[in-house]
């Protein structure tokens, strides 16, 4: 069993060349295994390449750099975001974009008697993933990491206290939830249903027109 930290690292990727097996065929099927892994990763990489090199020229480059001053939110995370919703000028509430990805309860009515129930779990479930990604980062106080905080330096004074905001937001409702005695999952999508990433950065930045 690997001891290491992380998972495909070069230390882990060492750890199971040097492995040994019994049967002659199962160093073909293991290699094979290994290499179908490497050229995926080979793959994701190439695909990162372009859309650094093509964002940029995008019409939603701005709304996506902004969107990067929220803790959790990568470039990929961002242009993904982004590319599966749009621009969330068209919303005109802060919650309409997370009921438009089914992060908001349901509900049954008969009469004045109200029943709510689980996620809607409605429309894109790639787009979905990516404000629950982001809101597991509420577990952790409040901070600006240097990891968030370089791509948050080019943004606008205004984008970068509404990140703020909402990250103390959102982290305070993390532990408030936490300590009713709810469980984590349902914290988190609680926390994705809040925003994973702001509207209200969304509403401060136009895209090229």
């Amino acid at each position: 069993m690997f001891s290491g930290r992380k998972h495909w690292s070069l230390a882990h990727r060492r750890w199971l060349a040097g492995q040994k097996v019994e049967q002659p065929a199962q160093p073909i099927v293991w290699q094979d295994a290994v290499d179908a892994i490497a050229d995926a990763a080979a793959r994701l990489r190439r695909l990162d390449e372009q859309l650094l090199a093509i964002v940029p020229s995008w019409s939603m480059a701005p709304v996506v750099a902004a969107s990067q001053a929220m803790r959790g939110v990568s470039f990929i995370v961002a242009v993904t975001f982004v590319a599966e919703i749009g621009g969330v000028r068209r919303f005109d509430k802060p919650r309409q974009p997370m009921a438009f990805l089914g992060l908001v309860p349901s509900a049954r009515s008969t009469g004045e008697r109200v029943r709510r129930a689980g996620l809607t779990l409605a429309a894109n479930r790639r787009a979905r993933r990516v404000p629950v990604e982001g809101a597991w980062t509420s577990r952790s106080p409040a901070r600006v990491s240097e990891t968030f905080a370089i791509p948050a330096r080019g943004t606008a004074e205004t984008i970068r206290d509404l990140a703020w905001k909402a990250q103390i937001r959102r982290c305070a409702r993390y532990r408030r939830l936490l300590a009713t005695g709810k469980k984590t999952p349902g914290v988190i999508a609680a926390i994705a249903g809040d925003g994973g990433i702001s509207p209200a950065i969304g509403h401060h930045v136009e895209p090229v027109t």
